[in-house]
């Protein structure tokens, strides 16, 4: 079983997918640390030394690779769903989960991680809400061909399970 929990930044994908692995008994990958592990540099530093392409490229091959682990639940970069046929790869490969959070409460969790975000840095706290619902207005489309959306402000991995299981697919 694979379940990927994709969403924008802030939206609780890694901390809701560990205690969803938790409750499962499955394992747990952070794409992004993934990705830092396997070429030895952090998001931030690919992102600044090699662009947002290369990144982009990077995370591509990355997700393919863990689309063929076992028993596991994977929180994606909030921009993966986005870019070359990645939805389609976590469609067909395991339960993809949009979890759909306001904006408002996106911008108050990520201003407090800001200067970690390299798509984030230098932005106001007023500026986040405008930011966010810029970048949405382009992410929404890919997220919500996820074959199952969660909205709300305070998910829990307990939700996320009955969700799945409501659906018929646990």
């Amino acid at each position: 079983m694979r379940i990927y929990l994709i969403g924008y930044m802030g939206s609780g994908k890694s901390t809701l997918g560990k205690e969803l692995a938790g409750e499962l008994g499955l394992s747990f990958i952070d794409l992004d640390k993934y990705i830092e592990k396997k070429y030895f540099k952090t998001v931030p530093k690919i992102f600044e030394d090699e662009g947002e392409a290369s990144f982009r490229e990077k995370e591509r091959l990355c997700l393919r690779e863990v689309s063929s682990f076992e028993d596991v639940v994977i929180a994606t970069g909030g921009g993966a769903p986005c870019f070359f046929d990645n939805m389609d790869v976590m469609n067909s490969t395991g339960y993809c989960v949009f979890l759909d959070v306001e904006y408002e409460i996106l911008a108050a969790r990520l201003f407090l991680s800001k200067n970690e975000r390299p798509l984030l840095r230098g932005k106001k706290k007023e500026d986040l809400v405008l930011s966010i619902g810029e970048m949405m207005a382009k992410r929404r489309p890919f997220y919500e061909k996820a074959r199952y959306i969660i909205r709300g402000n305070n998910i829990t991995g307990e939700e996320i399970v009955s969700h799945l299981e409501i659906k018929g697919s646990l």
